[in-house]
């Protein structure tokens, strides 16, 4: 009998990749295609759309040519970065602008002229007044790029998250579609009434026809044209949903980490969403039509993990591979704490003034010093959102952990120690695209038993309470004095910098 197989496309920060996945859950075949943002001026974030979108079709065409002749492609499935936009010409699908990434913020200023306060957007949408969510970008490009304001005066401009200009281009333009995990990082998506809102649409100067239709996250979604094959596209997820579900997590209260280009603390909260000042309320997945196939999370974003380390090897030199972090964490002697505020601070702070900042420098302070400094501050910005979510009253024992970060022992520990909870990491360090293939079965009506396998390895605190409190009162107390004095030295103009 031929073999079936699902196709993942993972479309991140760093690479497009497809993957392959057979009955078992199992990978059979992978491509990969690094892509790189270009950073053109501070606090700005962007990629070429075009090559964006090849690096995908060039994955898919790879894999594709691996499978042999008599295996049948079931589905397809994509998980995507969220909040990073593609304005493109529908009569051409040529992109008219840069895409802008999840990391920009350039529409700061114009999104602090927007009437709608931020309790009204968060009630609306479950998300923070931020330029990191795509509603101010797409203002700012309709703003200052000519070939979008004509496109759009013109009724034939086109907006939407990478994921899907890439199955609007796979499929020849027949298929427009967005699920609201993705939906809902525009910042023009009513949470709780499932649609795009008219009060935003109309406040960031966006037409309906401009954005995608709304499917469930998982379902007979449309179908792409590829290597002279016609396929069904059962599932499109974010990517942070996406690994929730490789991860396991469908039960209410269960709770994961994700450590990549940013971290995300994820916290399923059933069929309702929980308000937590200073962190969002996420959506989950919709399994078919209807609210009662729905989830939502508690979400906590750290907006700089992977990019703050990488700062340290491509700026300074302090080391060849992220590999080496863990050993350069055990040969420190003396503790500093860093605020890595790259692309400013998320959850629970939402602030994108503050700077980058060490404190406890001294004769003694070496690279190793600030390597693990860099490492803890990670961990400590995790904690800061574990502990609203406790105090909430929900008790979360442990936490598996994923990325590509997890791999990096004395982080791990760190966390633990900061937060109280066991860390597991897992083995699988592809928990989005199976996230993405398990849903993309179920989308065929399928209900496959696979699970994520963990390392072997756990983290349990090895400090106690009265040691975590200090510690965490001191890296308040530092927070709190960095973020003033860094919006002091702006009003200065001494240090206007992103």
């Amino acid at each position: 009998m031929p073999e079936k197989l699902i196709i993942v496309l993972d479309q991140g920060s760093s690479s497009s990749r497809a993957l392959a996945f057979d009955p078992d859950g199992g990978i059979r075949y992978k491509s990969q295609r690094k892509i790189e943002a270009s950073y053109p001026a501070p606090g700005r974030a962007e990629y070429d759309a075009e090559k964006l979108y090849q690096s995908q079709a060039d994955s898919l065409a790879d894999v594709m040519a691996k499978l042999p002749a008599d295996a049948e492609v079931a589905a397809l499935a994509i998980a995507a970065q969220r909040s990073t936009i593609v304005l493109w010409d529908k009569n051409t699908g040529i992109p008219l602008a840069p895409a802008l990434s999840w990391q920009d913020g350039r529409a700061l200023e114009l999104l602090n002229k927007i009437p709608l306060s931020n309790t009204k957007i968060h009630d609306l949408t479950g998300l923070y007044k931020t330029p990191y969510y795509s509603a101010s970008k797409i203002a700012w490009c309709l703003e200052k790029y000519p070939k979008v304001k004509a496109a759009a005066a013109e009724k034939r401009l086109l907006i939407a998250p990478v994921a899907s200009y890439i199955i609007w281009r796979l499929s020849g333009g027949k298929a427009f579609v967005i699920d609201p995990s993705q939906a809902q990082r525009t910042l023009l998506f009513n949470l709780r009434r499932l649609r795009w809102e008219p009060k935003l649409m109309s406040a960031f100067g966006v037409s309906p026809e401009q954005l995608p239709e709304i499917k469930p996250s998982v379902g007979r979604l449309c179908h792409v044209e590829t290597a002279g094959r016609r396929l069904p596209v059962t599932a499109m997820l974010g990517d942070q949903q996406a690994a929730m579900l490789g991860l396991g997590l469908e039960a209410a209260n269960s709770a994961a980490l994700n450590y990549g280009t940013g971290a995300f603390l994820l916290v399923n909260t059933g069929r309702k969403p929980l308000k937590i000042r200073g962190l969002l309320n996420s959506f989950g997945w919709q399994e078919g039509k209807g609210k009662k196939k729905i989830c939502y999370f508690t979400e906590s974003t750290v907006n700089s993990a992977g990019t703050a380390l990488e700062w340290l090897r491509l700026k300074f030199g302090l080391f060849e591979d992220i590999g080496d972090v863990d050993s350069m964490c055990r040969k420190s002697k003396n503790r500093l704490y860093c605020l890595p505020a790259i692309g400013g601070l998320g959850a629970p702070y939402w602030d994108f003034t503050t700077f980058t900042t060490f404190t406890g420098f001294s004769p003694h302070t070496d690279k190793y010093d600030v390597v693990r400094g860099v490492t803890e501050g990670i961990a400590y910005m995790v904690g800061d959102a574990f502990d609203l979510v406790r105090k909430k009253g929900i008790k979360i024992e442990e936490l598996k952990v994923s990325g590509g970060l997890s791999k990096i022992d004395w982080l791990l520990q760190f966390q633990a120690d900061i937060t109280g909870a066991r860390i597991i990491p897992l083995e699988e360090t592809e928990a989005t695209a199976m996230g993405a293939a398990l849903a993309a079965a179920r989308g065929l009506g399928l209900d496959p038993e696979w699970q994520a396998k963990v390392s072997g390895r756990v983290f349990e605190p090895s400090i106690g309470e009265e040691e975590r409190q200090n510690l965490l009162k001191g890296w308040r107390i530092f927070v709190k004095d960095i973020r003033r004095t860094s919006r002091d030295l702006r009003k200065l103009n001494i240090l206007p910098h992103a």
